[in-house]
């Protein structure tokens, strides 16, 4: 008797510790997959965690209606999560754009999932109550969900993301728990009243994950397919993003969350807007700061300026700035600006790097992707200019891409407004990009921005610098009440939220 009760507790409570950590990457996985195709992660993952949580106890509560061998239960309960947390990214994926209540669909795989996880401690408490001191059991239990919880937390940004992606990772740990429920069928066979029927769900389960493990990649590509509408040519989760490349028989789109970022045909007219109007009246161009930009565009630009040298360039995500490096087509879209050895690249956070760096600029070319959760309304924010205001000297140009004056005048004039408080000249300006529609930009400066042109670059495909033609807004663009941008309020994300969700 005293050999089978220490391994059966030792085994149960490490099945706590499995069970906190695939139930918590199921609940990242559908706050990270929210995020990437619904926008403003921090409403989404507040949701999600909110569901989560609600659900588990919903989940604990039911748990003390489950009657008969409890022991069967707990493996039917480890099988139903492993197949509805596993196959939940494989299945919201095909359904995102085919669904009219995606959302619906998606909180209730999060609803499910957390009920039956819930269902599972309060259950195991019950199966070890005979075998453990109630003092024990209730340190031990907790103590085992918590460390799985930390372990989640830690490996699912740091390895399972970037490695595995947003698919194969609930997959792998949908594996993991149907796996615990085939050993517990074979190592606790005298103690289960239907032994044979159990491991045979359990190995069907494990297959059908297994299988769909192996060809989940082929699922997401035609899952992206028929999102996109048109081929793949490259996709790669980063800790950062979803990164996705389409091409069509005209041009290349790269999207990154499910956001258009830019297409072959038509980026040199954003990518001449935000870099040639400051480089051309900035009265020095030795050294250049780009923040974000690591698709290598805006950087081709400023390298067509022999006084040039120095660029930076800073970008969060490193698997951005190498793809753009290294790939042979994007090499030939931005003339392989990126290798060029006047360019140092450095994968960090701006707000940090910026906070951090001491070195003066005579032109600050800013790229970041629109304010779409507050993670970005941050880099937008009242504080971060004041933070950037130290890399200037009394001569520094600065533009900034803020959002499109038509579609988001709030959000537009909400970003010209919060420069204008560090910055006292500031000159917003739009041009328009088939792609995007009409878009805009503000040029900021210690001195009046009076299109004083110190230097020109034949040839462009779109600017003749004629900055004037640029700078002028009609009434339906025009927008005055606006608050400025702060940390404390990020009222520029819920203008950008609020604007573009009227667009989609």
């Amino acid at each position: 008797m005293d050999k089978k009760r220490i391994p059966l507790e030792l085994l149960l409570l490490f099945s706590v510790f499995v069970i906190a950590t695939c139930g918590l990457i199921y609940e990242l996985v559908a706050g990270a997959l929210a995020s990437y195709l619904l926008g403003d992660s921090v409403k989404q993952f507040s949701f999600i965690i909110g569901v989560y949580l609600f659900s588990m106890g919903v989940g604990s509560y039911l748990a003390k209606f489950i009657k008969g061998n409890l022991i069967d239960k707990f493996v039917e309960i480890e099988i139903l999560v492993g197949i509805v947390g596993g196959i939940s990214s494989v299945v919201l994926f095909i359904l995102f754009n085919t669904l009219a209540h995606f959302e619906a669909v998606l909180y209730l795989f999060v609803f499910f999932t957390g009920c039956l996880v819930g269902v599972e401690i309060p259950l195991l408490m019950n199966i070890l109550k005979d075998r453990i001191g109630f003092k024990d059991l209730v340190s031990n239990v907790f103590a085992f969900d918590y460390i799985g919880a930390l372990l989640a937390s830690i490996l699912f940004p740091l390895v399972l993301i970037p490695h595995l992606g947003i698919v194969k990772t609930p997959l792998f740990f949908g594996l993991i728990n149907v796996s615990i429920a085939i050993f517990l069928c074979f190592y606790l066979k005298k103690e289960l009243s239907k032994p044979i029927f159990l491991k045979i769900k359990s190995i069907g389960a494990f297959l059908l994950l297994l299988a769909l493990f192996i060809f989940s990649d082929t699922i997401l590509s035609y899952s992206e397919e028929k999102l996109y509408g048109e081929n793949i040519v490259y996709t790669k989760s980063s800790p950062y993003q979803r990164i996705v490349l389409t091409r069509n028989n005209r041009e290349f789109r790269l999207y990154l969350n499910n956001n258009l970022q830019f297409s072959s045909t038509d980026e040199y007219r954003y990518h001449e807007a935000l870099v040639h109007p400051a480089m051309s009246m900035a009265k020095n161009i030795d050294n250049v700061l780009i923040l974000g930009g690591g698709d290598g565009f805006a950087v081709r630009e400023v390298l067509k300026y022999k006084d040039v040298k120095k660029i930076t360039l800073v970008d969060l995500d490193g698997e951005m700035t190498d793809f753009f490096k290294t790939n042979e087509t994007m090499r030939r879209l931005n003339q392989s600006s990126l290798s060029s050895s006047k360019v140092e690249v450095i994968n960090k956070d701006a707000y940090i790097w910026v906070k951090e760096n001491r070195k003066k600029y005579d032109v600050i070319i800013i790229d970041f992707p629109d304010p779409s959760n507050y993670s970005l309304g941050k880099l937008y924010s009242l504080q971060f200019y004041k933070e950037l205001e130290r890399l200037t000297t009394p001569e520094t140009k600065i533009v900034v891409q803020t959002t499109s004056p038509y579609f988001a005048p709030k959000s537009f004039w909400c970003i010209e407004k919060t420069m204008n408080q560090i910055f006292p000249f500031t000159s917003a300006y739009h041009t328009y990009v088939p792609s995007f529609g009409e878009w805009g930009f503000s040029m900021a400066s210690f001195e009046p921005v009076n299109n004083k042109i110190y230097r020109r670059i034949p040839n462009l495909k779109y600017y003749d610098y004629d900055f004037s033609q640029l700078s002028y807004f009609n009434k339906d663009m025009k927008v005055n009440d606006v608050e400025v941008n702060r940390l404390d309020n990020q009222i520029l994300v819920r203008y950008f939220d609020e604007e573009w969700g009227k667009v989609q």
